[in-house]
């Protein structure tokens, strides 16, 4: 009961002395709502992130070759190596590992690949830019050779110049032929399970060292392991960034130590009446501890709801100025940690002045003016 009475205590203290009372719970209020923002923007950033992944393929492993003197990995190896492993090579296959889907016409073929066929397939931009939407069966020229049209993928970006939509595909061995390389340095292999995707590397890199017996000959990149170390950097940067956003809460219950002295030095005649009449200390004390939890938790709440507004806000404003699906996303967790925070925060910044309240002699309140 007397728990009950002290809340009751406290709000009617907040509500006697509003506009004191809101100035004391700013810097709490600041505190709460930047810390829900900033951790919001991070997860906005994860998901973000793990979606752009997600559409090249998290089960993708990416192969530079560089080579060891005269030693070097052709088209043929590869594939021995990707059967060996598990995995599927590129050309042909090249469509369905990356998981496009085509608007129009088809995939060039694995004859085509083998006999370097003059065929390709085109993005949406090309197809409406240069083709009017009716690419199919076209010729365009490329390195002064002639291919013709036999796919458009559908549209992956924003079919606009220098976007994912302004590209062409041609097979792999006509594109070798005609660099002049006569071989490849780069590879994408697709893995079947992306839980599976450290050992898949780790099979390749074995693989490819028995060709190379050198490490500093290839590079094997894995999807997968790139959003995971991406989604930890950007962990920790948010956590630096929450950790500093939190010094405002600091600062807040600094606001609410001093006004609790204020208020102690206010109420020193009603602390003594009560106290002769029978108070005791752990009574003076709770209801000083009480009501600066109170104020430091109605901040923390109305922190809250700043933090909600203003996610709302940065979502329109990211989505409007980058033109993506962008949503930043307090978590659960980091809205109850922050509003455990405030109210941490009002019990062991309130603890002094109350303290100093339960210690009060009596006589010496009473005479107190």
């Amino acid at each position: 009961m007397m728990l009950l009475e002290a809340f009751k205590m406290a709000f009617a203290n907040i509500r006697a002395s509003k506009m004191r009372s809101f100035l004391t719970m700013l810097g709490i209020i600041i505190g709460v709502a930047a810390v829900i923002v900033i951790v919001g923007l991070g997860n906005g950033m994860s998901i973000y992130i793990t979606s752009q992944f997600e559409e090249m393929g998290t089960n993708l492993l990416s192969v530079e070759i560089i080579g060891r003197g005269s030693r070097s990995l052709d088209e043929k190896d590869m594939y021995q190596i990707s059967t060996r492993t598990g995995v599927n090579g590129v050309n042909e296959s090249y469509s369905k590992i990356r998981g496009w889907s085509l608007d129009q016409g088809r995939w060039f073929s694995y004859v085509e690949v083998l006999r370097r066929g003059k065929v390709c397939v085109v993005g949406s931009y090309l197809a409406q830019e240069y083709f009017g939407g009716m690419a199919i069966g076209q010729t365009i020229r490329i390195g002064g050779n002639p291919f013709t049209v036999v796919g458009v993928l559908a549209e992956q970006s924003d079919s606009t110049e220098g976007s994912g939509d302004d590209v062409i595909y041609v097979p792999s061995s006509t594109a070798a032929r005609l660099s002049g390389m006569g071989r490849f340095s780069s590879y994408t292999i697709t893995i079947p399970d992306v839980d599976n995707a450290t050992a898949s590397k780790e099979a390749l890199e074995d693989a490819l060292y028995q060709v190379f017996h050198d490490e500093d000959a290839y590079m094997v990149m894995s999807m997968a392991e790139m959003l995971d170390a991406m989604n930890e950097m950007l962990g920790v940067q948010i956590a630096i960034l929450a950790l500093i956003a939190g010094i405002s809460l600091l600062v807040g219950g600094i606001g609410i130590m001093n006004i609790m002295l204020v208020s102690v030095s206010e109420r020193t005649r009603e602390i003594g009446i009560r106290k002769a009449l029978g108070a005791k200390e752990r009574y003076i004390m709770s209801q000083f501890v009480v009501e600066a939890a109170t104020t430091s938790a109605v901040g923390g709440l109305l922190g809250i709801l700043l933090g909600e507004l203003l996610s709302s806000v940065a979502t329109f404003i990211v989505t409007t100025v980058m033109q993506e699906d962008f949503t930043v996303a307090p978590a659960v967790g980091s809205i109850l940690l922050a509003a455990g925070i405030s109210i941490g925060i009002g019990v062991l910044f309130g603890y002094l002045p109350a303290r100093k309240a339960a210690q009060l002699n009596p006589i010496d309140a009473l005479r107190y003016e």
